[in-house]
């Protein structure tokens, strides 16, 4: 999996379907060689040549060495005249650095990232390439992992002080690629609170285009995830290059086209507004950033990356445990309810088979409105009298499990809490505070900080013996100050948070195991592979409208499964558009998710609270196949007037096909659809009509998809193979 070729100064990291080649030139310069289909040989010299002369201590303006060079992890200062992956700023306050290969060794598995999610794994194995400066003793290394099970390489980087004087790091990106043309599509995604992950395809142009974030987390109007896609690629066939970051903070991820039209690719922290001191010894450690390479389209891609983060990222004990249907009260009660409320609602979702009950905000404090308590972690007792513990035990009581929501990186300016511990917020003395949402957001880059929010987590699920945590994050940073930090590590503070957060939630996972937590940020924000290491499942969006959440759940599957999506069916006219959709419709497509209900089942008339029974049983029943099995993407909401997917199992035996058709048109012919993913060698019989097909007819020919009139229509289908 890993081959040094010592005789051409090449390292070659190969499974049975790519190969990522690094050269160590001449005068030790690192280069970027190959990334693309599996190659039994490599020779350096035609790809260099491509480049220009290699020639990297000769700087023209005809041919400038380092500026054409595709190098692996390229630092600003020193005759590169692009873009950096790494900007060092010296004791004596100068910004370079020269990196020159040292050493590499070759190791079995994937090490640990400190203080940082990261992929894992037995069935890899890790190249890591030591560099170093010997003027500074800045010393870098570079860790490249590749998976015998994915078509991936893993990289970051750790940037060491061996020097004897004090360093500041203005920019480490955890990878850069320099690619040989710039032939290519860059897709991204990109949003706002409830229209999350928008997918959005245009060539790349000579500049820098990409995304990124500064509000302190990954967020609602970019996620941190590029692809780059030859322009004739779709689905099913086509080179296709993608790179997604395992971090939850800032991020920046870009393709820069310069004069010799090769694109230099750069994912990592965002370096607008970031430093970091390091002292003499110590270290730091970039996120790590992924990438898929595949010929067969963007499909592919996507399932690359879901078997990626399900068999090396996810929560391993949740990946094929059975995720409870629940139904949760925000939508039923939003802060208005008491006990008997409560306990109303869950009985009638018990009787149609709901497995789960959830709470969620407005039972702490004095929580009648969205202007005060957070942070006060005690139960209202005018709404709870006889506490929290007495209504999880009456839920249990009707048969369901119980969980409970809270915010737990907030706080309120109108809060006990905020009146003991005021610097405890994120703010610049002096200024006055900005609110969002009316709150403020906690420094979790002190120590005390994160004591108190494990404890106040820790404290609420023990009273309540609760089985599921909805943990929420309603608003992103203002005033990003720290009372705690020196006024030259203020910079440092959107990190050491993002780390602050990871060390809260990893004592709580590890403490509280059999606990099934569920993320959320206003929504969809900060749905990222960071968070999927600590919580198997995310609030896909606060925006439930059927038609709004095909387009928002076929974004987000370009780069995390379906398994991760929180997806309910809620009541209508819906709570955020006000629309009005067949209620089949709506659970269609929340069964592209972790299914389950945002509504009061009371409301619903007798025959839709007898169809909610046969809904639950049927996602039960189809749960191993819709989030266990393989997706595929069948026809865009971002291209037409209809929406298609299709999850088969991993054997091909079982498969649940999903069509929407959003406007109704006059005299509209029925679409014909081709399925993917089946076994053209099996017959399948649809379960909803009896009806038999060939695999090979469903994905050759096609399905017809006769839906009912009327806008926002829908058809499922259940495949299963028959003899």
């Amino acid at each position: 999996m890993v081959e040094i070729l010592r005789e051409k100064n090449l390292y070659h990291l190969r499974n049975d379907h790519i190969s990522y080649v690094i050269g160590i030139m001449p005068d030790q310069q690192t280069a970027h060689i190959y990334l693309g289909r599996r190659l039994n040989r490599i020779n350096a010299d035609p790809v260099l040549r491509h480049h220009g002369s290699g020639d990297t201590k000769n700087f023209t303006v005809q041919n400038c060495g380092l500026d054409r060079l595709p190098q692996e992890y390229p630092a600003f200062g020193l005759g590169d005249q692009r873009e950096g992956a790494l900007s060092v700023e010296n004791a004596d306050g100068t910004v370079a650095v020269d990196l020159r290969f040292e050493s590499a060794e070759i190791t079995e598995g994937k090490p640990s990232l400190q203080g940082l999610p990261a992929t894992f794994g037995d069935n890899c194995r890790t190249l890591r390439i030591a560099c170093a400066d010997p003027l500074t003793n800045v010393r870098v290394e570079l860790l490249y992992t590749v998976f015998e099970d994915c078509d991936v390489i893993a990289r970051s980087a750790r940037i060491i002080n061996n020097g004897a004087s004090r360093i500041r790091l203005n920019k480490a990106m955890s990878v850069s690629m320099d690619l040989p043309d710039d032939k290519w599509d860059l897709i991204t995604l990109n949003g706002a609170w409830a229209r999350e992950r928008t997918a959005y395809r245009r060539p790349l142009m000579p500049g820098i285009q990409g995304v990124s974030t500064q509000c302190g987390a990954s967020g609602l109007q970019q996620s941190p995830f590029i692809a780059l896609a030859r322009p004739r690629t779709d689905e099913q066939a086509g080179e296709t290059i993608g790179m997604a970051l395992v971090y939850s903070g800032n991020f920046a991820a870009q393709a820069s086209v310069y004069q010799y039209h090769a694109p230099r690719v750069m994912l990592g922290i965002n370096g607008a507004d970031f430093s970091w001191l390091l002292e003499p010894g110590e270290a730091f450690q970039t996120p790590e950033a992924v990438i898929v390479y595949t010929n067969q389209g963007l499909g592919d891609m996507s399932r690359q990356f879901h078997s990626l983060w399900e068999k090396h990222l996810l929560p391993q004990r949740w990946v094929h445990r059975h995720r409870p249907v629940l139904l949760n009260s925000w939508e039923a009660a939003y802060f208005a309810f008491d006990e008997e409320k409560l306990l109303g609602i869950a009985k009638s979702a018990a009787e149609a088979g709901v497995e789960l009950f959830v709470m969620d905000d407005g039972w702490f404090g004095r929580r009648d409105d969205d202007t005060t308590s957070l942070g006060d972690w005690t139960v209202d007792r005018k709404k709870l009298p006889s506490g929290l513990a007495h209504l999880a035990d009456g839920v249990r009581a009707l048969g369901l499990q119980f969980g409970i929501w809270m915010e737990p990186e907030m706080i309120s300016p109108d809060s006990d809490l905020y009146r003991q511990h005021p610097d405890w917020a994120i703010h610049i003395a002096g200024r006055t505070p900005i609110t969002g949402r009316n709150q403020l957001v906690l420094d979790l880059s002190r120590e005390d900080v994160q004591q108190f929010m494990y404890q106040a987590v820790a404290d609420t699920l023990k009273e309540s013996g609760a089985s599921y945590l909805k943990w929420d994050m309603n608003r992103n940073f203002s005033n990003i100050g720290s009372a705690a930090l020196p006024a030259e590590r203020q910079k440092e503070l959107p990190h050491r948070y993002i780390l602050g957060l990871y060390a809260v939630m990893d004592r709580l996972v590890r403490d509280f195991p059999d606990v099934l937590f569920e993320g959320c940020a206003s929504g969809g924000g900060r749905f990222d592979p960071g968070m999927l290491y600590y919580v198997p499942q995310f609030w896909c969006s606060d925006n439930t409208d059927a038609l709004c959440r095909c387009q928002i759940q076929y974004g987000t599957s370009y780069f995390l499964p379906a398994s991760t999506m929180g997806s309910h069916l809620s009541a209508v006219p819906n709570h955020q558009t006000g629309r009005v959709t067949p209620i089949e419709t709506r659970f269609a497509v929340a069964l592209g998710g972790c299914f389950g209900y945002e509504l009061d089942p009371r409301a619903l008339t007798e025959a839709e609270r007898e169809a909610m029974k046969t809904q639950v049983r049927y996602a039960i029943r189809t749960e191993t196949t819709r989030l266990g099995g393989r997706f595929y993407r069948l026809l865009s909401p971002f291209e037409g007037n209809a929406t298609a997917w299709i999850a088969v199992s991993k054997d091909k035996h079982s498969a649940v096909f999903t069509y929407v058709r959003a406007e109704a048109l006059a005299n509209e012919p029925s679409a014909l659809v081709k399925l993917q993913g089946l076994d053209p060698d099996l017959r399948y019989q649809a379960e909803e009509t009896g009806e038999i097909f060939g695999g090979d007819e469903l994905m050759y020919s096609g399905l017809l998809c006769a839906v009912r009139q009327g806008d926002a229509s829908s058809l499922l289908l259940t495949l299963k193979a028959v003899d």
